[in-house]
């Protein structure tokens, strides 16, 4: 699959799910205490450190938003960015006091070195591995120095192909990704691990659950197509 059609069948596929996801999972946080507390960690951090400290944080492949707002009540200035235009629409009509865009965040319409922080919340489950060294160097790109990213995603080292979730029909490829990988593919982007986190599937999961917290050193990134 190329990269073209793997995003188009990302957006398509999240375009068609939208209403009913964010009915689904609109309540996820309520019952899984160590995302909280990852999350909690993680905006602290944010406030608190002098690279990001007052900056603005993206929820990048942000969805319904819920995480988003998640995020604003925990204090941090929290805007979401989705592929889904669909996603988008949803996150704006349920949160109409946050900023929601439609964008890739692969090419993030974000200046260099500006943001105190990066959630990539189960945002890049559906990227091919190749796709992430270039993916985490945008994401370091945007951010400060000094400040933070957390990702959240499927702890092992698999591959499932879905063409139903939410009641919908959908194209998409679900990779498990190994937390050591995640770490040294961090590494190269210029993004030091300050903390990780794997917990065991609840209920309604198929996999273990993977965080890593990361932070920016002082040297500037550049975008992965600069020479």
């Amino acid at each position: 699959m190329t990269e073209t059609s793997y995003l188009s069948s990302v957006r398509a596929s999240y375009d068609a799910v939208a209403v009913d996801y964010a009915r689904l999972v609109s309540a996820e946080l309520a019952g899984k205490p160590l995302d909280r507390a990852m999350l909690a960690a993680f905006a602290e951090y944010v406030r608190d450190d002098a690279g990001g400290g007052g900056r603005a944080v993206a929820d990048l492949g942000c969805g319904p938003g819920r995480v988003t707002a998640h995020l604003d009540g925990l204090g941090v200035r929290a805007f979401g960015v989705d592929l889904s235009p669909a996603m988008v629409a949803v996150a704006r009509r349920t949160y109409p006091g946050l900023r929601f865009e439609v964008g890739s965040m692969a090419a993030l319409d974000v200046a260099d070195g500006v943001l105190g922080g990066v959630l990539v919340w189960y945002s890049t489950v559906h990227t091919p591995l190749s796709e992430l060294p270039s993916l985490f160097a945008e994401f370091a790109r945007v951010l400060a120095p000094g400040g933070h990213l957390l990702i959240a995603f499927k702890a092992g080292d698999e591959q499932i192909r879905l063409d139903h979730a939410y009641g919908h029909p959908v194209d998409l490829d679900v990779y498990w990704t190994p937390p050591g990988l995640i770490a040294d593919l961090l590494t190269g982007a210029g993004l030091t691990e300050v903390a990780r986190l794997v917990r065991e599937p609840a209920a309604d999961e198929r996999s273990p659950q993977g965080f890593l917290l990361a932070r920016k050193g002082e040297h500037p990134v550049r975008r992965a197509d600069t020479p």
